[in-house]
């Protein structure tokens, strides 16, 4: 059965990552926009990593411009905004398509693991969330509106649960 560790993305520096990097660690994969009313969450995403990365937790985040070219920056632009603006210190990757068919193949795996309203499989925006167990299987879909911090009781759920 496939998981997300069976993937690789490029990272916001150019290096193709496999995100087998975080077996055994529960995850919270995010397309991100700099230029978003949801941007603020960045802030969330930080604490939840510096709260949770110690104990086997990481964020990823998935620069994306498909929603109202919100993400119009290169690589480097958007990781100077978000060390400066957020302090970000979790996995950035490259600019990726989530929908359609340019969409990152895991992306594709993300949506048909866990399909969002009514079934669809589209993300509808900016910030969608999906949360990985540390088996690497898809344990929850979140949309936009749902903040980082709201998101403690699962990640707290998936990190009591043992490693494989």
């Amino acid at each position: 059965m496939t998981s997300v560790y069976d993937f690789a993305a490029r990272s916001i520096t150019g290096e193709e990552i496999a995100l087998s990097r975080w077996r055994g660690q529960a995850l919270l994969i995010v397309n991100v926009a700099s230029q978003c009313g949801f941007t603020s969450q960045y802030e969330g995403l930080e604490l939840l990593q510096k709260t949770y990365g110690p104990r086997g937790f990481a964020v990823l985040g998935f620069p994306c411009n498909q929603f109202g070219a919100q993400e119009p920056g290169d690589e480097s632009q958007i990781a100077q905004f978000c060390e400066v603006r957020f302090g970000v210190s979790f996995p950035m990757f490259a600019k990726v398509e989530v929908n359609g068919e340019g969409a990152h193949p895991l992306f594709k795996h993300l949506k048909a693991a866990k399909t969002g309203v009514f079934g669809t499989e589209g993300i509808k925006w900016n910030f969608t969330k999906f949360l990985v167990d540390r088996a690497g299987e898809v344990a929850g879909r979140y949309a936009s509106t749902t903040t980082p911090a709201a998101l403690a009781p699962e990640i707290e759920r998936l990190l009591a649960a043992p490693a494989p």
